[in-house]
């Protein structure tokens, strides 16, 4: 049985080798790059459809999805990331509520009679859930349960709305749904940028007289961003590359375009080679872009080009 198995192995690998190779006979694979060129319906050529402008359309949506959600995940995240940085009790008075015993937590908590409640307690408390609970549920199940789950909650009205009437559901749902994914990994870039910053700083911008939100404007915040930029720069990147399962929803970006063609010309390897193709180059430019933002926002000691 082991002999046959591996006998099988083999014989399925050199089927696939030959066929990726086009030297498997009668199934040798005709390639036909003209098609990416198609323009408009032309049957006599192979143009069943204009496979230019349909590509070109895949990437716009794609790049509308990636930059809608980072519009939500960037500033959400950094809120998020600011908020699981709080170690410092910011205390509020409870108004006209006397308490006739003495207790303390680190939530809640009296002071002669009077109740004062940890909002920063509660805040960090919050950002924990959050990022625990979107990080490490996948995103293609986050994305069926905004789509699928989430309108049937809501009122008729409002998940009919939310279904039908909304303009582009599909593309608003993938929108939010990602954006908020994002955001949790935003989340833990600030975090990490933050805590990565020597006590000395903070305890130097305090011993100047400056107040804890101004100790995060000035001093921490600018330094953690500089910090972090090249993980931030791999967080959107896989906003860019995670938008392709939107077409799981019906949205027509460049991963559902390429299908699509590839199911009207049967042109399967030029159209995913064409899609490839376009994924590495605007990857590619944001990466390059974000190197020469790296390089002029750099401080001298930090992570910088030079320790690459």
């Amino acid at each position: 049985m082991a002999k046959m198995r591996g006998a099988l192995r083999v014989g399925l690998s050199v089927a696939v080798l030959l066929g990726l190779t086009g030297c498997a006979g009668d199934f040798r694979y005709n390639w036909n790059w003209s098609i990416l060129a198609c323009t408009s319906e032309n049957i006599d050529a192979g143009c069943i459809g204009p496979y230019f402008f349909w590509i070109l359309e895949g990437l716009s949506w794609t790049i509308a999805v990636a930059s809608a959600a980072w519009v939500i995940a960037f500033p959400l995240g950094s809120v998020f990331g600011i908020l699981r940085t709080f170690d410092k009790p910011i205390l509020v008075v409870v108004p006209f509520v006397k308490s006739p015993i003495y207790f303390r937590t680190r939530a809640i908590g009296t002071s002669k009679g009077i109740i004062w409640v940890n909002v920063a307690w509660f805040l960090h408390g919050f950002a924990n859930v959050y990022v625990t609970i979107f990080r490490n549920v996948p995103l293609l199940v986050q994305l069926f349960l905004w789509y699928f789950v989430f309108p049937e909650l809501l009122s008729d009205e409002a998940g009919m709305w939310v279904k039908r009437e909304m303009p582009l559901p599909e593309f608003w749902t993938a929108v939010v749904c990602l954006g908020l994914y994002s955001a949790s990994r935003v989340a833990e870039q600030v975090r990490a940028g933050i805590n990565s910053i020597s006590r000395g700083q903070q305890y130097a911008a305090m011993a100047i007289g400056l107040t804890p939100v101004q100790v995060y404007r000035y001093v921490l915040l600018p330094v953690a961003f500089r910090i972090i930029i090249p993980p931030l720069t791999s967080d959107f990147l896989g906003v860019f590359k995670n938008s392709s399962l939107a077409l799981t929803i019906g949205v027509l970006e460049l991963t559902a375009m390429t299908r699509q063609i590839e199911e009207y010309s049967y042109q399967g390897f030029e159209a995913f080679t064409a899609a490839t193709v376009l994924y590495i180059g605007v990857t590619a430019i944001v990466m390059v872009a974000m190197r020469v933002v790296e390089g002029r926002v750099r401080i001298p000691g930090m992570i910088s080009l030079e320790a690459k």
